[in-house]
């Protein structure tokens, strides 16, 4: 029996180690932009080891059962014979996924900023766009980093061996005596409280954190909930949340103070693909990376305060032409049972008389984006599909910003009959990974991105002013969601701080707007610009409004909410259930209000149908 205890701590020990040695090299490949000290790496260590050695449990469960089993067929040469090619088998399988979660979770992790979880699935339903982010060098690198890591993984795992044994009955009852001792092990001990993420949190440096996360426990525990999934948030109880929600989301607007010189411009909506006020100069001071819409500031009306509701474009689409909120872990857009009982500006456009058309050069279909698009709206839409070949290959995600700018500057030359007034939009999307554009102005490739996004956006700007429709048309810019660059990430209040910029013959004069507002406060501000109704908008304000006098901000991210008003900034992360950074001076009460803001949308989805 002491040989087969000794099979299998080595089995346990070896995987803990494996586990122990991937958090460093989590580490390692992830310290640009997260410094990080030898007393870091050991705290990440000491916290994280409990889903560690819960996790190798899990993986322990099936030599476990193969040893007891082995008791009554060691005699048997046969039966010795499958049973050591079939534990062959569960390592290899072991080692295969292991080295999968390992290499998936440190080189994703420069991407989306949190750690391995089931949301990746949905990528895989559109492999084409997932493999935009990166070049074929890149993944030929992981994939041999895969292999080498599988093989030695798997070579670290025992040999499993039959032997003859004695007092059969007795030593199974023996082993059967650990059962419960593995069991509450992978529980995580006899509380009510089970084995979670949040309880390895230790640090108000959330790359700490997110180290100390065994990366096949975050996805395994995540696979119950994918981004399709119907929220489900209740943290208060009803009174309460009536109370914190009541009238902070006015949907009639009262006086709106003008900004337009006439209630029925041409409009152009552009979701400038992750730019983030950290690129300019007005939120973050940067003068070099986009000076052309830096200068635009000044023309026209310029929201100072302005907030991203998301961290992903099919998330901050939605957010900005349906007015709703978005969710931590869910995507709203992928919920087509849902979404075509959605308000949607080209909706509410398009009774008014408006012709509307959308523009992308990716592919339309990611995350049900066409689907969704066609449901709130819009008659026409121009994708990749719609460019010649040469055209669809000028960018790994697809056709580049200044062809697709292009296509926006004819669309709006194009003669329409009489009367007849146009909505179109357009989605950027160059200023993405792996930040492949055709100019080389700045040093480093992330800030060229953008840099060549201004380009686009100035020479745009600038061919569209001397054409007869500028005088009517309306031009409005906003990022889909901001970016983790220049050490700034979700839990920093400048991360979700983006700008948006109306321009155009329809503004009335140049001005700056002060108001703290959102993302989802676009589709009810201009509605209430034109005098039309927004009351189908319930989570979306007029920010000119007479009636719009709480101003705030929400924003969710994986698992987290920050709430940013008049008292200051706060995070509140999910995984952990408390308050991550508090800069505000009554954070409770911000994050109440923000917790009523998922209750109420969560409750309000579940109900459409």
């Amino acid at each position: 029996m002491k040989g087969r205890i000794a099979y299998l701590l080595r089995v346990f020990g070896w995987t803990v180690l494996v586990f122990l040695l991937a958090k460093c090299a989590f580490m390692l490949f992830n310290r640009e932009g997260h410094p990080f000290t030898v007393a870091d790496v050991w705290a990440v260590i000491t916290h994280g080891i409990s889903l560690d050695l819960s996790t190798s449990l899990y993986i322990l469960t099936v030599p476990f059962l193969a040893t007891v089993v082995g008791l009554w067929l060691g005699n048997i040469p046969k039966a010795a014979t499958l049973m050591r090619w079939l534990m062959r088998v569960w390592f290899v399988i072991v080692a295969v996924a292991l080295s999968l979660a390992f290499v998936a979770d440190t080189s994703l992790y420069p991407f989306w900023g949190f750690k391995l979880e089931s949301s990746c699935l949905q990528y895989l339903e559109t492999p084409t766009e997932a493999m935009a982010s990166v070049s074929a060098g890149y993944m030929v690198v992981r994939f041999i980093a895969w292999a080498l890591v599988a093989y030695l993984i798997y070579r670290g795992y025992p040999t499993f061996h039959l032997r003859p044994a004695s007092k059969k009955l007795l030593r199974t009852l023996g082993y059967l005596l650990l059962l419960p001792v593995i069991i509450i092990g992978i529980r995580g001990g006899l509380s009510e409280s089970t084995t979670n993420i949040g309880q390895v949190y230790f640090s108000q440096n959330q790359f700490l954190n997110h180290s100390a996360v065994n990366p096949v426990f975050s996805f395994l525990s995540s696979l119950e909930k994918t981004a399709s999934d119907i929220p489900d948030y209740h943290f208060m109880e009803e009174n309460e949340r009536a109370d914190l929600m009541r009238d902070i989301y006015p949907t009639v607007s009262e006086q709106p103070d003008s900004l337009l010189r006439t209630s029925r411009p041409d409009v152009v909506i552009i979701l400038l693909e992750s730019c983030g006020g950290i690129f300019t100069e007005d939120i973050a001071g940067r003068k070099d990376i986009m000076p052309r819409f830096n200068k635009l500031v000044d023309e026209g009306v310029y929201f100072a305060n302005f907030y991203a509701n998301s961290y992903r474009t099919d998330r901050g689409t939605l957010c900005t032409w349906s007015g709703y909120p978005s969710f931590p872990r869910s995507s709203v857009m992928k919920m087509a049972a849902k979404t075509r009982f959605l308000p949607g500006i080209a909706k509410s456009l398009a009774a008014e008389g408006y012709q509307t058309s959308y523009i992308y050069g990716g592919d339309i279909n990611f995350t049900n984006m066409r689907s969704y698009l066609v449901t709130i709206g819009f008659d026409s839409i121009c994708w990749m599909k719609n460019y010649t070949r040469d055209e669809q290959h000028t960018a790994k995600w697809g056709v580049r910003d200044d062809i697709t700018f292009a296509t926006l500057y004819d669309q709006i030359v194009r003669p329409s009959s009489p009367g007849i007034h146009r909505l179109i939009g357009y989605s950027t999307l160059s200023s993405h990974e792996p930040w492949d554009v055709p100019t080389h102005r700045l040093s480093e490739e992330i800030p060229n991105a953008f840099n060549y996004l201004d380009e686009c956006i100035g020479n745009f700007i600038d061919k569209v002013k001397q054409t007869p429709q500028w005088d009517n048309l309306l031009v409005v810019m906003l990022p889909d969601h901001g970016y983790s660059y220049f050490g700034v990430d979700e839990t920093h209040e400048m991360h979700d701080h983006v700008p948006m910029l109306w321009l155009g013959g329809a503004i009335k004069e140049p001005r700056r707007v002060e108001q703290l507002c959102n993302q989802t406060d676009l589709p009810a501000t201009l509605l209430g610009q034109m005098g039309i109704s927004h009351a189908d908008y319930l989570f979306s304000r007029d920010v000119m409004s007479r009636n719009y006098t709480y101003p705030f901000a929400v924003h969710t991210y994986n698992n987290g909410i920050t709430m940013i008003d008049s008292t200051g900034f706060a995070v509140y992360d999910l995984n952990v259930n408390r308050v991550i950074v508090d800069k505000s001076t009554d954070a409770e009460r911000l994050i109440r209000r923000g917790k009523a803001i998922l209750q109420t949308a969560s409750e309000h989805i579940r109900q459409l149908k």
